[in-house]
């Protein structure tokens, strides 16, 4: 029985949090996709994708702040750095993508897909280590603080 009081989760180690991002990260990715499916037609496609990237980067957001790395909800600046991680991992896919087009124009399919998931691959990771240790670090005292329990205290004799 826990008679500190504290209702804060332990966070999950490296792999444990690495293994709930790519599943809470490729489930939403999933979930997307089929939302632009079901949106295509109805709204051009842009508009759609910008739809669709806000939303899931929210929600990503949010289950990796209290699922994968064991915090408490995520404040703005928690959702504005998370959306700076989306923005730089679309940089570098495009990128990548962009070099192999200028090194290699007429690269068939599978030289494409190979560049582009291993560029989304690698940007993955990097997105992973920059939430767990920056964005959703444990930070100050509020982090480590336990509220002491009656029978905690010991009396001065």
């Amino acid at each position: 029985m826990d008679t500190t009081g504290n209702t804060t989760a332990k966070a999950p180690g490296v792999i444990g949090s690495f293994v709930r991002f790519v599943v809470f990260g490729g489930g939403v990715g999933l979930a997307s996709s089929a939302t632009l499916v079901l949106l295509s037609g109805r709204v051009p496609f842009a508009a759609a994708n910008a739809l669709v990237t806000v939303g899931s980067t929210l929600i990503a957001t949010e289950l990796h702040s209290r699922f994968t790395f064991g915090q408490d909800k995520p404040g703005n600046s928690d959702h504005i750095k998370a959306a700076l991680t989306v923005l730089v991992c679309y940089l570098f896919t495009t990128a990548a993508m962009l070099v192999l087009r200028a090194i290699e124009p007429n690269a068939g399919v599978l030289v494409e897909q190979s560049v582009y998931l291993s560029a989304s691959g690698l940007a993955g990771v990097g997105r992973f280590a920059f939430m767990r240790l920056v964005i959703f670090a444990k930070k100050g005292p509020k982090a480590t603080q336990r509220v002491l329990a009656r029978e905690a205290v010991v009396p001065a004799a």
